[in-house]
């Protein structure tokens, strides 16, 4: 009997290091228009579920996701579910910011999505957006390890100088607000906004960036905004992964995968493997 417990526990504790760190990819997919011509997205979808396949994602956000797009993702992971709405109103209309998430290594203990408003609660504009704006969440508890923590992803307003402004500070309480220190958090998306700007230095008094804080030096693109130009580098950087004290970023890159020198979103991917500590 002592041997059988012995073998389990063996098992067990195998299972755990076989989990390995949670890779994390946040991606502006570019919405689905027909004005993209060769680059609309029936013309990439398969190549956008392929990198996260390629590259393990357990976990991936994405940014500008419309209802047919979203409908695509569900199709090509059966094994993950997700956390989102459209933020046109609070169910499939507009774009998503959701987080997908692998069902078979995570299981979902809450989740939610805000308006970044003056109202984050109601589906609304905020401040002097062009658009309306949101942020989803979940709360999720790795199975194995029964570790749980938060992810953020969200999209800042393209105009709105105020409404990023007040965006990160909304964002920074919901955070606290919605965590109660009771986990470790990722927040990621498409800010529209540079690493010297006010509000992602406003976020980084609470977060630390994964680029700054990555333990092997950043991998890939330093910007992450292209437009679909390659033979120009890309020039901003704008998409980012922020982490609270309690994850340790093992790897950070910003992918340049492509095929036929055709990226597959007109921003590239970053890639992050965490550990929660």
């Amino acid at each position: 009997m002592r041997k059988i417990v012995a073998i389990c526990l063996c098992l067990w504790a195998v299972g755990l290091a076989a989990q390995g760190p949670v890779e994390l990819i946040t991606y502006n997919i570019r919405m689905n228009t027909p004005g993209d011509g060769e680059h609309a997205w029936p013309q990439r979808k398969e190549d956008v579920a392929a990198l996260f396949r390629f590259h393990r994602a357990d976990i991936f956000c994405v940014q500008e996701a419309l209802p047919d797009q979203m409908d695509d993702l569900e199709t090509a992971f059966p094994d993950f579910d997700y956390e989102g709405v459209g933020r046109d109103d609070g169910k499939r209309e507009g774009e998503f910011s959701a987080v997908f998430f692998n069902k078979q290594r995570f299981e979902r203990q809450a989740g939610g999505t805000f308006w970044l408003s003056e109202t984050p609660e109601t589906c609304s504009f905020g401040w002097d957006a062009a658009c309306r704006r949101v942020c989803s969440w979940v709360k999720l508890k790795e199975t194995a390890s029964e570790q749980i923590f938060f992810v953020f992803n969200t999209h800042f307003d393209h105009k709105g100088v105020e409404a990023r402004k007040e965006s990160a500070s909304l964002i920074l309480r919901k955070v606290e607000e919605i965590s109660a220190g009771s986990g470790p958090v990722v927040l990621c998306g498409d800010f529209n906004l540079p690493p010297d700007s006010a509000p992602v230095g406003l976020i980084t008094e609470k977060l630390k960036d994964a680029f700054d804080v990555a333990e092997l030096p950043p991998y890939g693109s330093i910007a992450t905004y292209h437009g679909f130009s390659y033979d120009d580098p890309p020039q901003e950087r704008i998409d980012y992964v922020f982490v609270s004290p309690g994850v340790k970023v093992l790897r950070y890159g910003a992918l340049t995968d492509s095929r036929n020198r055709v990226f597959f979103s007109d921003h590239l991917p970053v890639l992050v493997s965490l550990k929660f500590k």
